[in-house]
């Protein structure tokens, strides 16, 4: 599943919670320098991604008369741009090998700056970055429609997109996240 930017504090405070929680890695300067860490590289690639599908637009915006008069189905034109374009930006599609490959590069960061230590195979610390990943994706709908439930039944009605919306949503999301551990 695709990953928006503001998910990426919550992915990253998860791998930084998992890691710190975990009995074979030892935190050298805390669980902040490595949350932000991720953070940074979650970032990084979301924003690839952004890149990617901003210029599959601007494609598919200069051929549109040709895509119209073809009776060209837009939503596979999108996906066969995106695939072709995406080497390029070094976005990899598949998002188990993405979380994958993402998970490598955190796990590089991490040891690159000396955020963490452990005794036990690379391959098992990055399998911890990756569940966290994959933990955070399931859980995540599940959690924004516990939210979007709870703003329904204030009294006061709340308009989705106003600011006071976003600032409500953002504090029960946060709160969600807290009970099951996730900050």
């Amino acid at each position: 599943m695709k990953i928006g930017k503001p998910h990426a504090p919550y992915i990253a405070n998860k791998i930084s919670i998992d890691l710190f929680n975990s009995s074979f890695i030892k935190m050298n300067m805390g669980i902040e320098p490595v949350a932000e860490a991720a953070k940074k590289l979650i970032e990084d690639d979301i924003q690839k991604e952004v890149a990617l599908e901003e210029r599959v637009y601007e494609i598919m915006e200069e051929n549109e008369d040709e895509m119209e008069f073809m009776q060209v189905d837009k939503r596979n034109m999108f996906w066969l741009i995106k695939k072709r374009l995406a080497p390029e930006y070094g976005v990899i599609l598949s998002y188990e090998d993405r979380y994958s490959d993402l998970s490598h590069k955190i796990l590089d960061e991490l040891i690159q700056n000396d955020l963490i230590e452990f005794q036990v195979s690379e391959n098992k610390v990055k399998n911890v970055i990756f569940n966290s990943i994959e933990s955070y994706i399931e859980r995540f709908e599940d959690i924004e429609d516990k939210v979007i439930e709870k703003i329904k039944n204030y009294k006061r009605k709340l308009i989705p997109g106003s600011e006071e919306y976003d600032i409500v949503f953002e504090k029960l999301y946060q709160e969600e996240l807290k009970k099951i551990g996730m900050m």
